[in-house]
């Protein structure tokens, strides 16, 4: 009776296993106009931030023209 039902337990996940390997994965979304703004001004962000911590440092020279 146990055996039976340790079969049948392990057909199930057997069955599930070979069905995620056949399954694709996922389906690319693609990016909407605001989406990619929103990418340009995080990275534009991110690149004024590196900047003024680098010229807030002890360590900036600073050049006079």
């Amino acid at each position: 009776m146990v055996m039976t039902g340790l079969r049948r337990l392990l057909m199930i996940l057997n069955s599930k296993i070979r069905y995620l390997r056949m399954k694709k994965g996922y389906d690319k979304i693609e990016k909407s106009e605001s989406m990619r703004g929103e990418i340009r001004s995080r990275k534009a962000r991110k690149l004024i931030e590196e900047t003024l911590k680098i010229a807030d440092s002890p360590n900036t020279k600073t050049y006079v023209f």
